[in-house]
């Protein structure tokens, strides 16, 4: 869509085991990562993107956010959403939280 996708943050919420990495626009949620915390790993289960912003670089940014609370937490995540497994296979650098 726009450049504005770059600028917009990513919030991050947790319930339980559950969590949700997201970008809201005017009140509305247009984009998120959702996860499960297991004992082992934590299973990055799906994406979504605004059809207006697919093609942007929201669902990227998405997933380097969640690489980077998976470092800070020490913690390995498993790619089960193949947007996700397509990302972490083409960055080798993410190799560590795999």
């Amino acid at each position: 869509m726009s450049e504005a996708d770059t600028e917009d943050p990513i919030l991050h919420e947790t319930l339980g085991r559950r969590g949700v990495f997201y970008i809201e626009r005017d009140g509305r949620r247009v984009a998120e990562l959702t996860y499960s915390r297991g004992d082992e790993a934590t299973i990055v289960d799906h994406t979504w993107v605004d059809p207006q912003m697919r093609g942007g670089k929201a669902a990227r940014r998405l997933v380097d956010a969640v690489v980077q609370w998976a470092r800070a937490e020490r913690v390995k995540l498993v790619p089960a959403c193949s947007y996700v497994r397509l990302v972490f296979d083409r960055t080798p650098s993410y190799a560590d939280v795999r």
